[in-house]
């Protein structure tokens, strides 16, 4: 009998689960992360100081309605609950804890004008507060190491009576302030993370006044500069436990911004963007779990930042095992020998890119990846003529489409060559063509219609099928585009609306969609280029209006409604199978018509309103399979 580590090229490992590709374990990571609605403040404000966790945090004193504030709110990781006031009410003052069971806030502003200084520091024991030794340097604006405690905690940089800048750093030690190496900029309103032994500063205002992009590191005993944050900005929220993990969020640079970064130790990447665009808020936590709260205008606002996983700049978990074609091992859990090989359903996951600027869905799309366009579409205000491009990192506004309209198709192989067509405004015929610098209006549809689908990789060459006319009538209509016209050609087999497709113009895939009733369909037909014929392999989960991504043999359909969505579905040429969910269900989401079935961007979309997601699948094209002796 031949040896199995022999035979199979590797040695039989004993698993306690299936292993993964790298590219799915790193998936969930800070890179992930992704920022959703929390509870309400109770007291809407601005400039608290906030200290503790995602699950246990604490909100205390700050700047509301008509003047300063001493309210103390405590946030459980779902509603914030008021507790016992501060003695002295104030805005702009720095607080410390790794809980809000004890806590302690110091410095700070009572007037409201920068005039009101003050060095008081009060000790929260879970029930009361009571006022300790004060700050050597009365002062607001400061920041701090809002994860420290009521025995050690730093107090760094800020706006004393005079000047209006300072470097000063005190430490705290339970019983006193002390005043210990100064930072190398002086600077107000920055971003503070950490312990009285480990923690960051970043960015803020420095004289001029203006903003800095200079990153401190503190070790317990003095500053180091380290690399510089992408964006700078003051009068934001921050996050982190130590001088190597931080995240910092909003501020002002030098309008509100809604921009986040994540700091891993060694560099700033900036990740997906808070819901809304905010200065003077507060936050705390870690840098994979904080919440930030409040915000310039008396906001009662609060955002939740979470994601799981590995960084990128972390090396995988001892027990990681990564999949390689041709391996075999043991798996203990199930206890069944498995091995890997080549095709069948990806194995792999969606992760958050960065958000859209704008929120929106039922938009066209067309593209890859990583050289995506979105136009059209329909948003919080109603329907949309803007268009944004997709570098695989970045979106960048381009120029607006001549006819606002939703519900439009869209084809092309790049952000720089694409094609949209039809949509509802109300329904339209109309055809535009973008070139990398402008959009052009070509010759229209032979139909108006929307609620179609559209196939080709490139802008000279498509087609677009089914969809729908007034005032719900579905069709089975097929329309071909040679780069000059539109020609009708066959008919799909069976009228719909709401369809998904993918492919190219002579090879292509139409799958579910609506009808009036019953309004889920999981049929598929395939297109060779001058007649559809149906499929046997059905979607597992009849749907419209979802995104797609691939070719007539390889391909994706992610997201959906009427039950709104996440499940991703994988089409083989022969059947459908479900792999991994989308992080966000929705319908309406722009795809990636060029792409493909490893790789992925699914793009906005409509929950319970018009969103800016975005979201990249990333797969590798093997699967594992149990062994038998058959």
């Amino acid at each position: 009998m031949a040896n199995l580590k022999t035979f199979s090229g590797f040695p039989i490992q004993n698993l306690t689960s299936d292993p993964v590709p790298y590219a799915q374990a790193l998936a969930d990571n800070p890179y992930a992360g992704t920022w959703a609605a929390g509870g309400a403040l109770n007291t809407g404000r601005e400039s608290v100081a906030s200290s503790g966790t995602l699950t246990s945090g604490q909100a205390a004193a700050g700047y509301a309605s008509p003047g300063v504030t001493n309210a103390v709110e405590n946030y459980n990781g779902t509603s914030w609950t008021e507790v016992a006031e501060v003695n002295t009410a104030r805005r702009k003052a720095k607080g410390a804890g790794t809980a809000n069971t004890a806590t302690i806030i110091f410095g700070g502003d009572t007037s409201g004008n920068a005039t009101g200084l003050v060095a008081n520091t009060e000790s929260w024991n879970n029930s009361s507060w009571t006022e300790v030794a004060d700050l050597n340097s009365a002062r607001s604006r400061m920041t701090s190491s809002q994860y420290g405690s009521t025995t050690a905690a730093i107090a760094a940089a800020g706006s004393p009576p005079s000047p209006a800048f300072t470097a000063i750093t005190e430490s705290w030690n339970g019983s006193s302030w002390t005043e210990v190496a100064d930072l190398s900029t002086v600077r107000r309103l920055a971003f503070g993370s950490g312990t009285s032994t480990s923690m960051i500063v970043a960015s803020g205002v420095t004289t001029g006044p203006a903003l800095t992009t200079a990153v401190e590191s503190w070790n317990g005993s003095s500053w180091t500069e380290i690399a510089e944050v992408n964006t700078s900005r003051g009068s934001g929220g921050s996050a982190g436990v130590s001088n190597s993990s931080n995240l910092i969020f909003g501020g002002t640079s030098p309008t509100r911004t809604a921009k986040t970064e994540d700091w891993n130790g060694s560099a700033w990447t900036e990740v997906n963007d808070l819901s809304t665009a905010e200065s003077d808020n507060d936050g705390a936590g870690t840098s994979s779990a904080a919440w930030s709260a409040g915000g310039n205008g008396y906001e009662s606002r609060t955002e939740e930042w979470t994601f799981s996983g590995l960084n990128p700049a972390t090396t995988p978990a001892a027990d990681y095992s990564d999949a390689i074609v041709g391996q075999m091992y043991y798996n203990s859990t199930s206890g069944q020998f498995k091995a890997i090989k080549d095709g069948g359903a990806p194995i792999g996951t969606w992760a958050a890119g960065n958000t859209i600027p704008a929120s929106g869905y039922f938009w066209a799309s067309a593209g890859t990846q990583t050289s995506n366009i979105i136009a059209g579409g329909y948003g919080p205000g109603g329907m949309l003529n803007t268009s944004f491009q997709y570098d695989g990192t970045d979106w960048t506004a381009a120029p607006n489409i001549g006819t606002a309209r939703e519900q439009v198709s869209g084809f092309g192989a790049s952000n720089t060559a694409a094609l949209i067509a039809g949509g509802a405004t109300p329904f339209t015929t109309k055809t535009e063509q973008f070139d990398g610098s402008s959009w052009t209006e070509v010759n229209d549809l032979n139909t108006a219609k929307c609620q179609g689908a559209a196939a080709g990789t490139s802008y000279t060459s498509g087609i677009y099928f089914g969809g729908r006319t007034p005032p719900n009538t579905a069709l089975n209509e097929t329309e071909s585009w040679n780069g000059t016209s539109w020609t009708e050609v066959n008919n799909l087999n069976t009228a719909i609306k709401s369809i998904a497709g993918f492919g190219i113009t002579t090879a292509a895939i139409s799958v579910g969609g609506s009808l009036p009733s019953p309004d889920t369909q999981t049929g598929t037909e395939s297109w060779n280029g001058t007649s559809w014929t149906e499929v046997s392999g059905t979607l597992n989960t009849g749907r419209g209006s979802m995104g797609s991504s691939g070719t007539q043999t390889l391909g994706l359909v992610f997201g959906g409604t009427p039950s709104t969505t996440g499940k991703t579905e994988f089409w083989n040429g022969t059947s459908w199978t479900e792999v991994g969910d989308l992080a966000q269900a929705a319908y309406g989401r722009g795809g990636s018509p060029a792409g493909t079935s490893q790789s992925a961007l699914a793009t906005g979309g409509e929950d319970s309103a018009p969103r800016n997601y975005t979201e990249e699948w990333t797969a590798a094209d093997f699967t594992i399979n149990p062994v038998t002796t058959s």
